[in-house]
């Protein structure tokens, strides 16, 4: 049984629907492709997702390990190259909350964060540029 759904609205925007859940997400193209820029692009979601997998497996580690990682929040950048059109670099920043974490707990949410299933599956010459800032 499929999980998304997805329709063309027109106008390069396109609808998602995650069936489960039932939340629904609007991509629109990037302005400089044709787009208005006025919701999140494919690519944009690329990059989210690294992101969001990275902490969300590193989440379940600290869990594992008898800690948390609250309140981390990160800030993304995606540089895109031409011929043909695609993401070459993801640039993610980490930020964690001051929770003073031992040097075990830092290098087990490095190494949960960077085998996440989604860098495992990105392309390797996509870039990722990954800096944990404790």
């Amino acid at each position: 049984m499929h999980s998304i759904t997805g329709k063309y609205m027109g106008s390069l925007r396109t609808e998602l629907h995650h069936i489960k859940s039932n939340n629904r997400i609007i991509t629109d193209a990037p302005t400089d492709n044709n787009g208005k820029g006025e919701a999140f692009s494919p690519t944009d979601l690329l990059c989210a997702s690294l992101a969001s997998c990275m902490i969300t497996i590193a989440g379940i580690a600290a869990q594992t390990h008898g800690f948390n990682i609250d309140g981390v929040n990160w800030e993304i950048i995606k540089i895109m190259g031409v011929n043909p059109r695609r993401v070459v670099e993801i640039g993610i920043k980490f930020n964690f909350p001051k929770n003073n974490y031992s040097e075990k707990e830092m290098e087990i949410i490095k190494q949960a964060a960077l085998n996440c299933p989604v860098a495992k599956s990105l392309s390797p010459e996509i870039k990722q540029i990954v800096e944990f800032v404790f």
